[in-house]
């Protein structure tokens, strides 16, 4: 995924003021901790709980401060000291995840099966990718598998105007394997390169979401048994560590292998990110920083290391 006029320098910008709140929250704590004095056990417990109340999760705060203890304990530390440290070792376990919405060239089109419970941002994600492929010279086309929700074939058939893209729903409650089907055949007839699916995010009845996802999974492969060739899973950074708990459900039903985080600018729960890597270690396909078309970007594990810490780089 490109990054915006700014280069690398862009991206660190925009994932800064992106992070503020989550930052602010945990540089102030670190801060205030750390204002003067040795690394003894006083510091790391009250640095442990920062990190935690931080949405890092518990076992995250635990080794994160065991490594820090393990190189400056019974030291002389400064705050920035302990910040860049941190960063360091975020970064070292987030680099696995470190990930990429790769588009197989040959697929044609390349189906793309986008999961999240309703509200995360599921649909304007979509939207955005769409814009993106579009950006790149390629094919789009977008299927509307929520069937019961009208507002949401309304906005993703907003955005499919946006990228230039055809739109395939249906509002009568319709059986969403079958107009994924319908969807993939069409696509396939018309040279279409990219395929993106909604899905319904609908949690109140777990085993009929399952059933929905796994079926329209199977159906695909039908006309390509490599289909579909990515499964994204969308979470909003402000549910903190109920991301946690989303992931284990849609994981039962496919599997799911890129993650993408929105909302990150509007929560001081992102470390959340932090916890979701060391937990599951899918990879981290794209953060959504905030509202507009551009701002879905892409992830690096250093670059949003330093900007949780409040470091330039």
């Amino acid at each position: 995924m490109a990054t915006d006029g700014g280069g690398r320098r862009g991206l660190l910008t925009r994932l800064a003021a992106g992070l503020r709140r989550t930052s602010a929250s945990l540089t102030g704590g670190i801060g205030a901790i750390f204002a003067g004095g040795r690394l003894d056990d006083a510091a790391l417990e009250e640095l442990e709980e920062l990190l935690i109340a931080g949405d890092l999760g518990a076992a995250t705060a635990a080794e994160l401060t065991a490594a820090l203890a393990a190189q400056r304990f019974g030291k002389e530390v400064s705050a920035i000291e302990v910040r860049r440290a941190l960063a360091g070792q975020i970064a070292d376990l987030l680099a696995p995840v470190e990930g990429a919405l790769a588009i197989d060239e040959d697929a044609r089109p390349h189906v793309i099966l986008v999961a999240g419970v309703n509200g995360t941002g599921k649909t304007t994600t979509i939207g955005k990718l769409a814009r993106r492929f579009a950006g790149e010279g390629r094919q789009v086309m977008l299927v509307a598998g929520d069937t019961f929700r009208a507002a949401a074939v309304e906005q993703l058939t907003i955005w499919g105007e946006r990228a230039g893209a055809p739109v395939m729903a249906r509002t009568d409650g319709g059986d969403p394997a079958g107009l994924a089907f319908d969807a993939l055949e069409r696509a396939r007839a018309e040279g279409i390169d990219v395929l993106m699916i909604d899905t319904a995010g609908r949690l109140q009845n777990k085993a009929h979401l399952m059933a929905e996802l796994q079926k329209i999974d199977r159906v695909l492969k039908k006309l390509d048994p490599r289909a579909p060739h990515s499964r994204l899973l969308v979470l909003d950074a402000t549910t903190g560590q109920n991301a946690l708990n989303q992931v284990d459900v849609f994981r039962e039903a496919v599997d799911v292998d890129g993650l993408v985080m929105t909302k990150l600018d509007g929560t001081a729960k992102g470390g959340v990110l932090v916890a979701l890597a060391r937990r599951f270690g899918v990879p981290v396909v794209a953060l959504g920083i905030g509202e507009g078309v551009d701002d879905l970007r892409p992830f690096e594990a250093r670059a949003f290391a330093a900007a949780l810490m409040g470091l330039d780089k």
